[in-house]
């Protein structure tokens, strides 16, 4: 749900931020445009998804992935074209985090993290999450992986690379290619 309201259009980073500490409950993201959008929680099923896409990650991470830091859907970037966003899953560099002050790391930090995935749920429209998945690739997104568990479909966008490829069927893995090297998320394990 889109709010087209005027004075939520002119609404300067603090404000935005007040705005979402008052309605902690929501989920809440921001375009490029500034219009802000609402989102309903998740569905069962793909909180359980969600869980172990982070998991898998987070195993990696803490065994031998690469320095840097693994975050939820709850937390918010300032891309640099000034959309906020939360993807699903998310995963930043430790060098990218650390020059970041504690004042800004409390906010919606202004970076964009190199590897993004989304779970498409029922509700989502697929254009919608195709053209955010492209913002994330246009603001710095590495590589980004739009996964539709119910069709087993999974879609991926690299940097430098127009278009996406999709790849059919989840009894795979997914490589973290050279983002995250090393990483490998079985697709089976979000059926």
């Amino acid at each position: 749900m889109v709010l087209d309201n005027p004075y939520m259009s002119r609404m300067s980073e603090a404000e935005f931020f007040d705005f979402c500490q008052q309605h902690r409950k929501w989920r809440i993201e921001r375009n490029a445009q500034r219009e802000i959008l609402l989102m309903a929680p998740t569905f069962t099923i793909t909180g359980r998804r969600n869980a172990s896409l982070i998991g898998q990650l987070y195993n990696w991470w803490s065994t031998n992935g690469e320095p840097g830091f693994v975050f939820d859907s709850n937390a918010g970037f300032t891309l640099p074209n000034g959309a906020v966003r939360a993807p699903d899953v998310s995963w930043v560099p430790a060098a990218q985090w650390q020059a970041l002050s504690p004042e800004q790391r409390e906010k919606f930090a202004r970076l964009y993290p190199p590897f993004v995935v989304e779970l498409r749920s029922k509700t989502d429209l697929l254009n919608v999450l195709l053209a955010k998945m492209e913002e994330y690739r246009a603001n710095g997104a590495a590589l980004g992986w739009l996964l539709f568990c119910d069709d087993e479909t999974a879609y991926l966008f690299r940097a430098g690379q127009a278009g996406y490829e999709t790849v059919p069927g989840f009894d795979r893995e997914l490589s973290g290619e050279d983002v995250l090297a090393g990483f490998r998320l079985d697709l089976r394990k979000l059926r």
